[in-house]
């Protein structure tokens, strides 16, 4: 049984789709279709139900699906330990982190897993919540950093800490950064125009659900996805915003914006770290869990225990 063929099989099946799992594997779809196609021959198995839709695994399929992941686990881990000989860690870690988090951790991300693991091959993909979590479960992530993750059967989370949201403005001309502004109430805010990314991003979903409680709705000025243009815009007066004060003292110019915090209720956001409970993770991927959550430490005064998880978990942005 070729590795490569296996290799193939796996990603189609995990993926569903033979597009989707070429363009992961960076191979053309006929010569993908043909390494399954010779790998069924060899098995004297039909594997993949091919339709308009997709492939999906028979039981046959099904079967080498569980048999594939755990062979490829230990060529991986084989891997690893001669490459332990040599004193070092080795691998690829494909991580993904939602946009606030890619302005905070790539730059101290790097640097520490350059330091660690020098042998090893980092790649970081920006994106939303909910793609990533795909992502991880397809195979094509081995970490991502989701927001308000909902429990999910393919996915192992471990929580990472708390993310308090503000309200975040454009301080008016003269006005001195001290003292700090005064906080807002829930209620107040709803009345704010903001400039909100759309649906499905995490923090929408946190504040319309909260405010829903309250039987609020939010005051929608502007839909945009991304959080640079998001402070650009607030920036220019063009409304406010929701998120959080990491995101504001990771711009180029923060003093140009007013955090303001938001109570009765504060606003929560949990941040998770999340792994494919269908593959187990290699060494060098805890050792880079490890890298995760120590960039992540200086965001987190409080342990995630203490803190209230808002409802309605969703995608971020």
């Amino acid at each position: 049984m070729d590795l490569k063929q296996l290799e193939y099989f796996v990603r189609v099946a995990e993926m569903g789709s033979f597009t989707r799992a070429a363009a992961a594997l960076q191979v053309a779809q006929p010569a993908l279709s043909r390494q399954v196609r010779l790998l069924e021959v060899e098995l004297r198995q039909t594997l993949l139900l091919r339709n308009g839709r997709g492939a999906i695994p028979t039981e046959a399929g099904k079967l080498l699906l569980d048999h594939g992941r755990g062979i490829l686990h230990q060529v991986e881990r084989a891997r690893e330990e001669m490459g332990r000989v040599r004193g070092a860690l080795a691998g690829r870690v494909a991580i993904g982190l939602p946009p606030t988090m890619a302005r905070l951790l790539t730059v101290p991300l790097t640097r520490a897993f350059r330091q660690h693991m020098p042998q090893a091959q980092l790649s970081i993909t920006e994106g939303l919540s909910a793609s990533m979590a795909q992502a991880v479960a397809d195979g094509r992530l081995d970490l991502a950093v989701l927001y308000n993750a909902p429990p999910m059967t393919d996915i192992d989370l471990q929580p990472l800490f708390d993310e308090m949201l503000a309200l975040v403005e454009a301080r008016p001309a003269g006005l001195p950064e001290d003292p700090p502004p005064d906080p807002i109430t829930l209620t107040e805010l709803s009345r704010r125009p903001l400039v909100i990314p759309s649906r499905p991003n995490a923090v929408r979903m946190l504040v319309e659900t909260a405010m829903a409680q309250r039987g609020l709705r939010p005051t929608i000025a502007l839909e945009i996805d991304g959080v640079g243009a998001i402070l650009d815009l607030v920036a220019e007066g063009m409304g406010c915003a929701v998120l959080s004060p990491h995101a504001v003292a990771s711009t180029v110019r923060p003093s140009a914006y007013t955090v303001r915090p938001i109570e009765q209720p504060p606003l929560t956001i949990r941040v998770w770290l999340g792994t494919s409970s269908q593959r187990p993770t290699t060494l060098t991927q805890q050792a880079a869990m490890d890298l995760i959550r120590q960039a992540c430490a200086p965001l987190a005064p409080q342990r995630t225990t203490a803190c209230p998880v808002m409802p309605e978990p969703d995608a971020a942005g």
